[in-house]
């Protein structure tokens, strides 16, 4: 490796028998922020009534520090539990008039297609999907989706796309949007952490989840709505805050939400700056890197080529013949087998194994699963 690389697994409660390779989907919450939690449980427990009387302001405390590390404008800034709910709200928000398109890529998140669906269906409107090779450049993915914006009412593109692990190039996307005024919904579901100011390209709509790479309890994510969209932008879940002139506010409160996540968040972050983030990050990406080369070799296949891949997640090809139609069934094996957490995916007629790397990972890890990966897909 061009970095030396000194993992900190003591930072997290994670089974240390386990080779936990899959970080992009689920995250994995620090020590300290569980203790956080547990604490702030045992205080809501003890005095439910103190506990509900004082949450707004610990919510707006954490809301400011989030938003903060997003580079972004806390006044439009709220919580969301998801990224989907993000869309969720962008759709519910938007105009999307009966015959109109609502256009997204073959790459985007499932749960934001299916939205997508359920809107055209309720608007009378069409999903429009734009196939966008694996391998794209920047200005190819541009030049692709700019064709189908004629009559689109919206325009759904992914951040960093889960599946295939591929960036994109948001700054052009949204300047070609608005060149059709076409309002824009960025998801950002894994950018938080991997990209610096993730939201500062000026999309209408922008969301992302904290419990990926910044490693903050689950259930916890950002919506950015730029200022055009505040008034209109409502949670989906009506509530006591309903008529707050204010939108992050609007957002904040949700009668009896289990609100311990959204207050512990930022002690996440606090962990990832005593990791120095700015230096670890690259090392990460060199930690993927070449483990994904040693897991290719292994499999006799190759690390596939996305045009920009993303800091801390790699696409392993997978041999021709491995059977994925009992995908879950595969994985539990391998969990149970060889103790490891991995994801695969696919793409057009393509399989892979997604990897990803946080800071409890190590070389070592990736030779692990490389020893045994090969005999079960056998």
């Amino acid at each position: 490796m061009a970095v030396t690389l000194s993992p900190r697994p003591d930072l997290w409660t994670l089974d240390p028998g386990v080779l936990h390779l899959n970080h992009g989907s689920y995250g994995a919450v620090p020590r300290r922020t569980q203790e956080l939690m547990a604490s702030l449980r045992t205080e809501m427990d003890a005095n439910p009534m103190v506990w509900f009387r004082t949450v707004a302001d610990r919510l707006t405390t954490s809301r400011l520090a989030l938003a903060s590390f997003l580079r972004t404008d806390p006044a439009g800034f709220a919580l969301v539990p998801n990224a989907s709910a993000g869309v969720t709200v962008a759709l519910h928000t938007l105009p999307i008039p009966a015959g109109s398109r609502i256009v997204l890529t073959d790459h985007a998140y499932g749960a934001v297609r299916y939205a997508a669906e359920r809107f055209a269906r309720d608007r009378g409107a069409e999903v429009v999907t734009v196939a966008i090779p694996l391998e794209a450049d920047d200005d190819t993915v541009v030049a692709l989706i700019a064709e189908h914006l004629d009559n689109a009412s919206v325009l759904i593109v992914d951040q960093i796309t889960s599946g295939t692990a591929k960036v994109f190039p948001i700054d052009a996307l949204v300047a070609a949007a608005h060149d059709h005024e076409v309002p824009i919904v960025v998801d950002g579901a894994h950018a938080p952490a991997l990209i610096d100011a993730p939201a500062a390209a000026g999309a209408d709509f922008w969301t992302g989840n904290f419990h990926k790479w910044p490693a903050a309890p689950r259930a916890t994510a950002g919506l950015v709505v730029a200022e055009r969209w505040r008034s209109a932008s409502m949670p989906l879940i009506v509530s006591w805050s309903e008529y707050d002139e204010r939108m992050p506010e609007r957002f904040d409160m949700q009668g009896t939400y289990d609100y311990v996540p959204w207050i512990a968040a930022p002690e996440s972050l606090e962990v990832l700056a005593d990791l120095d983030w700015p230096t670890r990050r690259p090392q990460l990406t060199a930690l993927v890197e070449e483990g994904a080369k040693v897991l290719a070799k292994a499999l006799g296949t190759g690390v596939a080529e996305v045009g920009h891949a993303p800091a801390t997640m790699r696409l392993v090809e997978l041999p021709s013949g491995v059977d994925l139609s009992g995908g879950d069934m595969l994985k539990m094996r391998i969990s149970g087998e060889l103790k490891a957490e991995i994801t695969f995916t696919g793409f057009e007629d393509r399989q892979f194994i997604r990897l990803s790397a946080h800071a409890y990972n190590s070389l070592a890890d990736y030779e692990k699963l490389s020893e045994g990966l090969p005999r079960l897909l056998g």
